[in-house]
């Protein structure tokens, strides 16, 4: 049987992940089915007219989704992700924030707001859904 890990467990595991490391992003909360994850902005995080790069925008949210699918203590891996970027964020840091929509044995929907934390508006709204495996979470990543 598979056990759920603690939110401490949850992200002291998702601190193996190496390019979120690389990228600057620090998940800040996670629980069962959801998850915060903080990126301070750098200079190598913009883009070519001075805003947040997107792709910067995607992988926080995409960390906050993979911790909130893998929350139940089963590996989940991303099958799809939907972004709709809505405006620019400007710097200093942004907060993604995912949520458990739906779940069933196989497949997880989480849902993904970005927030400017400076200004406090929603910068962009991803949809992200991930495929359930069989395998425990705590057998991978121990490094």
């Amino acid at each position: 049987m598979i056990r759920k890990p603690t939110p401490e467990e949850l992200i002291r595991h998702f601190q193996n992940d190496a390019f979120a490391r690389f990228t600057g992003c620090e998940i800040i909360e996670a629980g069962e089915g959801w998850a915060k994850v903080r990126m301070g902005i750098d200079r190598h995080h913009l883009n070519g007219v001075g805003l947040v790069h997107g792709g910067a925008v995607y992988m926080a949210a995409d960390l906050a989704g993979a911790v909130a699918a893998n929350s139940h203590g089963h590996v989940a891996v991303t099958l799809s992700a939907t972004a709709t970027y809505m405006k620019p964020g400007q710097g200093g840091s942004i907060l993604a924030t995912a949520r458990e929509v739906s779940r069933s044995r196989k497949i997880g929907v989480y849902a993904v707001d970005v927030i400017d934390e400076a200004s406090g508006e929603t910068i962009a709204s991803f949809q992200q859904t991930a495929f359930v495996t069989e395998k425990d979470l705590s057998h991978f990543g121990q490094r």
